[in-house]
């Protein structure tokens, strides 16, 4: 019998670019490949790239050079490239790497088993049509052949696109316009995800809480299958076994008073809201086709923690803009250190091609740019450690994802407040007096661990168990992948 060919999948970039490679890894499996974790052991490697900066895409073209030797080195391997540089730069991806078996766009992830078994025949590949069906949502994350790589956890797309344009993105070009999965099919998914034991869902959109607005605007909802995004919200509140529910990335211009009062009412809603500002200076705001204000944002942020006191609000913030002064660098410091952000994304502007802020005049010194840059970051690392600090004392459950980078033994996961929570080992929690928290250091990914937050760090909490860890298994709960519909696989390959 034939050795069952082995792919590996290189991921770049946003939630959405891992979730789809989640996708493509469960519809390789269902073709008859086999997951292979190191590349050398892999005949198809595809590299899942992200277009957002320029840094992201100089990599993508150094491991394509890389790759070439990859190829050489066992015959009949096959490379494939996908992701938002997939799809902006398409036949280019092909003249200019020869290695480069097939290319396919964000909107084409069903098509992957047919490239590969193209490209094994000697046919190169370019597949980046754009597509409006709502076909695209139906593709399982999971196959019953492949171990969750985030027990307990999971992705669920609730739309894709974006119709904003800011003037520094490339997202509506590479992710394509707004459109919106019914209601649902999203509920249907949260069901069999809960059902195999994931405790916690992440909502995913480019601006997720643009969920169902033009449908509802429109008067189409319930002909269109969408709703509010808060109304979806509350429909995945009620699934059972659903512990936790987060979403990424929202747009401050669609927090309106129905989901702000979603976080103040829904328990299993996560008290965390990543919300991009991008900038403190109203000036550079408009440069960036941001439509709000600094004072609007700061009250959004007030009206969340009305709703919500212990909120955790994160932001991305950009400097370096084509005509950013010392007084809206100074604004957007300001804007930081008013709402006390307890983490933030922070960057360097990257002009990108095909958007309008490529063109715009006064472009910012890079040496200028990198120093704001450090100075962003040293205020941010001073109001996460404050923030951390607060929270020595209290209790909360962490979600475990594997083992802490600290090593020790400890394990390491994410509380609700999206923080990560470093749990002590077995020889930091030998002088436990209770024999239940003793055992709570046998924590596994998928487990649940209550904790006491015993210090803090600029970049975790460290905390000690105070009861015994949740398992999957006391739920009678499968830490596996989704059992998959066999007609759903039938009818995508």
């Amino acid at each position: 019998m034939a050795l069952r060919r082995r792919f590996h999948i290189r991921t770049y970039g946003c939630q959405m670019n891992v979730h789809d490679s989640q996708k493509v890894a469960a519809l390789l499996t269902r073709a008859g490949y086999r997951a292979a974790e190191d590349p050398e052991q892999a005949d198809l490697l595809i590299v899942n790239t992200c277009s957002i900066r320029e840094k992201a895409e100089h990599r993508l073209y150094t491991d394509l050079g890389r790759l070439r030797e990859w190829k050489e080195r066992r015959a009949g391997r096959v490379l494939g490239v996908a992701g938002c540089v997939a799809q902006q730069e398409g036949d280019a991806i092909l003249r200019r790497f020869a290695a480069v078996d097939f290319v396919y766009g964000t909107h084409n992830l069903r098509l992957v088993p047919a490239l590969a078994a193209a490209a094994e025949q000697g046919e190169r590949s370019l597949r980046i049509e754009e597509s409006r069906s709502l076909e695209r949502f139906d593709l399982p994350q999971h196959h019953p052949d492949l171990p969750s790589e985030t027990p307990g956890r999971a992705f669920v797309t609730a739309m894709e696109g974006c119709d904003m344009f800011c003037t520094f993105c490339v997202v509506p070009n590479t992710r394509g316009r707004e459109i919106s999965r019914p209601a649902a099919g999203i509920a249907a998914e949260v069901e069999s995800l809960a059902a195999a034991g994931v405790r916690e869902i992440t909502l995913l959109g480019q601006t997720v809480n643009a969920y169902g607005r033009h449908d509802v605007r429109r008067g189409r909802a319930p002909k269109a299958g969408t709703e509010s995004f808060a109304a979806l919200l509350r429909r995945l509140a009620r699934v059972p076994g659903i512990e936790r529910i987060r979403y990424t990335s929202p747009h401050p211009s669609f927090f309106d008073d129905e989901l702000v009062r979603a976080h103040g009412e829904l328990e299993v809603l996560c008290p965390h809201v990543h919300l991009p500002a991008q900038s403190g200076s109203d000036a550079v705001l408009a440069r960036m086709r941001r439509p709000y204000s600094a004072a609007a944002y700061r009250a959004l942020c007030e009206r969340l923690r009305a709703a919500r006191p212990d909120v955790a609000l994160t932001t991305d913030l950009i400097v370096g803009f084509p005509g950013e002064s010392d007084a809206d660098f100074a604004a957007t410091l300001a804007l930081m250190s008013d709402v006390g952000f307890v983490d933030a994304y922070t960057f360097k502007y990257s002009p990108r091609p095909g958007t309008p802020a490529a063109g715009l005049d006064s472009p910012v010194e890079p040496a200028v740019a990198q120093a704001r840059l450090e100075e962003l970051q040293r205020l941010q690392r001073s109001l996460t450690l404050d923030a951390h600090r607060r929270r020595v004392g209290s209790e909360t459950e962490v979600l475990v994802e594997g083992e802490s980078r600290r090593g020790a033994g400890q394990a390491s996961g994410r509380d609700p407040y999206h923080r990560v929570v470093n749990v002590a080992a077995e020889a930091e929690t030998a002088g436990l007096r209770s024999p239940a928290a003793r055992r709570a250091r046998l924590a596994a990914p998928g487990d649940v661990v209550r904790v006491r937050v015993v210090d803090a760090t600029p970049h975790s909490l460290i905390g000690e168990p105070v009861s015994p860890p949740r398992r999957l298994a006391e739920f009678g709960l499968k830490n596996t992948a989704i059992r998959a519909d066999e007609e759903k696989w039938s009818a995508l390959l």
